[in-house]
């Protein structure tokens, strides 16, 4: 590997997986976070972290790492990491303009030797079909003569603080053998964990995209299985409680699929196969159960206030979680948020409260204001959207507006019998 004190890193995009990428790499090189948010630098540079990725303040000083929105601050670099966000359109498409600006701005300031690696989720083939062809346009430089790119796809669990960058094995891949070779022995002098050299950066890319979609199409089956089990009245996770005493048997939850990765990535893989002329049908049926929570959450909910004699459009509604997930602060593409919309519809006044959720980015993402939790109180239906460890301290049944009123345990996590029913 070339000498450390020769490599100096620029990681493009700080959020979840860029900034503690950043901040892991500082330990042994040089290292600039950039980001075209002046408002994340300025607070990174204060100290802060919106995403709780990182803590600050219990880091030593950083003395290789600067963050900066300036370009001129990065063109010294040798290496670039690509970690922007890759999100599907309206459509369930992939939108890959947030990457392919970013491959533009690089390929602007990149020289000779430099090496591109990408990190953000994409279907097979995308790095070399896509993104080359914009380094050679916009730098006049010829691939794998002048530049080389690599593709390490990354495996941040957002929230987790036990499964971090450095303990999670880390698939690596370049776009020749000997710097395949350099960027796998780069990963590995940060990650614990270990690394995994892939035979190609198409077989990397792939390695990602079936990672979630594997997920996606598991939690799709017990989803299914919750509709079934709802029409026999059987609890779903007394089934699967029984069932898992097999030593084989795939413990998955059923639950709300969202976030940037498992509700994102298997439309992914299934455009490209679309477009090579073959039809996912297991990887888009499972995306279609898992899209159909929402409504179905709703509908049992709605059953239940009636039968207990609430009418629907003067009940007063509570969900409890906004995230796409427990302990962690992003909303990006929660479906949660399908449970409100449906809620709505039927013209119930509907309060959300998330202590960990920043209520600026959810007010400017889906026009929600969130309730504080002085203001909880006296709710014909409680939805439990998200276990959040702060939700622990709520005594719910307080929070109801009178014995007949529901709580619906969408996680599974309340104490059955506070419960009216869980999913």
């Amino acid at each position: 590997m070339t000498r450390t004190s020769s490599i100096k890193i620029t990681i493009i995009g700080l959020g979840y997986v860029g900034l503690p990428l950043a901040v892991e790499f500082s330990k042994l090189y040089k290292v600039i976070g950039y980001d075209i948010d002046v408002n994340r630098i300025n607070s990174l540079n204060d100290g802060f972290d919106i995403t709780n990725e990182v803590d600050f303040k219990n880091l030593p000083k950083l003395k290789n790492l600067i963050f900066t929105s300036d370009l001129n601050e990065i063109i010294d670099s040798n290496i670039y990491i690509i970690t922007v966000p890759t999100p599907v359109d309206i459509n369930k498409k992939p939108d890959l303009s947030i990457l392919q600006n970013a491959t533009r701005m690089v390929a602007k300031i990149i020289k000779k030797g430099d090496i591109i690696i990408y990190e953000s989720t994409v279907y097979p083939g995308c790095t070399e079909e896509i993104c080359v062809p914009i380094l050679e346009n916009f730098s006049l430089l010829k691939y794998n003569t002048d530049f080389f790119c690599g593709y390490s796809p990354e495996r941040i669990n957002p929230g987790d603080k036990v499964n971090t960058l450095t303990k999670i094995k880390k698939v690596t891949s370049g776009s020749t053998n000997d710097i395949a070779i350099f960027i796998d022995q780069l990963y590995s002098s940060i990650i614990i964990a270990g690394t995994h050299l892939a035979p190609s950066i198409k077989v990397a890319e792939a390695s990602k995209a079936i990672e979630n979609a594997q997920r996606d199409v598991n939690i799709s089956f017990v989803n299914e299985l919750a509709l079934i089990f709802d029409r026999m009245d059987i609890d779903t996770n007394d089934v699967l409680a029984a069932a898992s005493t097999k030593w084989n048997f795939l413990n998955f939850k059923p639950g709300l699929v969202g976030g940037h990765c498992i509700g994102v990535d298997p439309y992914y893989l299934a455009s490209k196969s679309l477009e090579l002329g073959y039809s996912p049908n297991v990887i888009l049926s499972g995306r279609k159960v898992n899209e159909s929570m929402g409504k179905f959450i709703v509908e049992k909910c709605v059953k239940l206030l009636i039968d207990n004699n609430f009418k629907i459009n003067k009940s007063k509604a509570l969900i409890l979680g906004i995230t796409f997930k427990e302990n962690c602060p992003d909303i990006r593409n929660t479906r949660v948020i399908d449970i409100y919309r449906e809620l709505i519809k039927l013209d119930m006044e509907v309060d959300f409260y998330d202590p960990i959720a920043n209520s600026k980015n959810v007010f400017d993402e889906y026009n929600i204001s969130l309730i504080t939790k002085e203001n909880l109180s006296n709710y014909d239906l409680i939805i439990y959207a998200v276990s959040h460890q702060d939700f622990l301290n709520i005594d719910l049944l307080n929070l109801k507006s009178s014995e007949k009123a529901i709580i619906y345990d969408v996680k599974g996590a309340l104490p059955i019998k506070i419960v009216n029913a869980r999913l």
